[in-house]
């Protein structure tokens, strides 16, 4: 596509791999006062110097510099992270599948180290359904992927069926984890960009106290979030240009005009992973999933939150094993059954 090329993000920052070593509180350089307060914003480049990994990559969509990684060799996985997360939300599942699997992760913008996109004025575009359909079409055309597994969580849950249902021959087998999609109640900590006052004055002022509280609470058990993990959602959620473009973004946020029962037309092996304790979309919707796309599989876990795959992820790994194929023993793909369907480990 012309004028698009990938580049390499050059030398990643120490520690922020996927394979970090560290994560201690005494490593986290301290923030300033009016950096805790949201009076400033992290710039890009600072947040691409602390955030790029060893397989980062950088291409020019839409007006903004999208960060991806892309690892391993073999059929295609692309994974696709929620509302104000980043691709680093994969990194221990993504650690694994690349011995078995190409994994291709992604910032969406205009969350971690991606950003907004922008008009050719510069204005930061509104990010609502049509523009990620377009967004992530032109993303995936540019990267030349034309069939993968796709895995999705919350707002990357919506995407990944939406684009299975748009692109019917696109994807091989889906994953929905905690997915949108379905009517309901927005968390407080995004209903609150629905006030024109927050709206106004969140880019200028947003204590890093209420990001951490709501990323507390995206957690089964709170207590599983270390603090190197805590600072990285704080510091994208600050970053240059975020929470003006979340105010954009966050009235557009209505699930209730969306066309669910086009699931029940979906021929995709389909499996649905939801935590339990998840307080930011409802459980009941699990079973809405399971229920409407054909011979979808669901699996429930007690006390994990909306993200369970970095809660948790050597529980979610159990199940994408299972049904990607792939033997716990090496991390190889087993070959397909003779039906043509991957045979579970055994």
């Amino acid at each position: 596509m012309a004028g698009i090329e990938p580049r390499s993000s050059g030398s990643p920052a120490s520690g922020t791999a996927s394979t970090s070593a560290s994560n201690s509180a005494a490593a986290l350089p301290p923030r300033s006062l009016a950096a805790r307060l949201g009076i400033t914003s992290v710039p890009r480049d600072e947040l691409r110097r602390r955030y790029t990994q060893s397989g980062s990559k950088f291409i020019r969509i839409m007006g903004a510099d999208v960060h991806y990684v892309d690892e391993g060799s073999g059929d295609i996985i692309v994974m696709i992270h929620g509302f104000a997360s980043s691709l680093h939300t994969w990194n221990r599942v993504a650690d694994e599948l690349k011995h078995s699997h190409r994994v291709i992760r992604l910032d969406l913008p205009p969350f971690g180290v991606t950003g907004p996109l922008r008009a050719s004025t510069g204005a930061i575009e509104t990010m609502n359904l049509p523009t990620y359909r377009r967004f992530i079409d032109t993303f995936l055309q540019a990267l030349g992927i034309s069939r993968a597994v796709f895995i999705g969580n919350s707002l990357g849950g919506l995407i990944s069926w939406d684009y299975a249902v748009r692109h019917r021959d696109a994807v091989e087998r889906l994953v929905l984890i905690d997915s949108a999609g379905f009517p309901m109640k927005l968390p407080i900590y995004i209903v609150l960009f629905n006030s024109a006052l927050v709206r106004a004055s969140s880019p200028r002022w947003l204590p890093e106290a209420i990001i951490k509280s709501a990323v507390r609470n995206v957690y089964g058990d709170p207590r599983r979030i270390d603090a190197v993990t805590l600072r990285r959602y704080v510091e994208f959620f600050h970053g240059e240009g975020t929470r003006a473009a979340i105010g954009k973004m966050v009235p557009t946020l209505d699930f209730a005009d969306l066309d669910t029962n086009v699931l029940t037309t979906l021929a995709v092996p389909t499996l649905v992973l939801w935590g339990a304790k998840d307080r930011w979309i409802p459980t009941a919707h699990a079973a809405e999933f399971a229920q409407r796309i054909p011979g979808a599989k669901s699996v429930m876990y007690p006390g994990l939150g909306h993200i369970p795959m970095e809660e948790a992820p050597e529980r979610v790994l159990a199940d994408l094993r299972a049904f990607l194929g792939i033997s716990a023993k090496n991390g190889a793909a087993l070959p397909p059954s003779g039906d043509g369907a991957r045979r579970a480990p055994v």
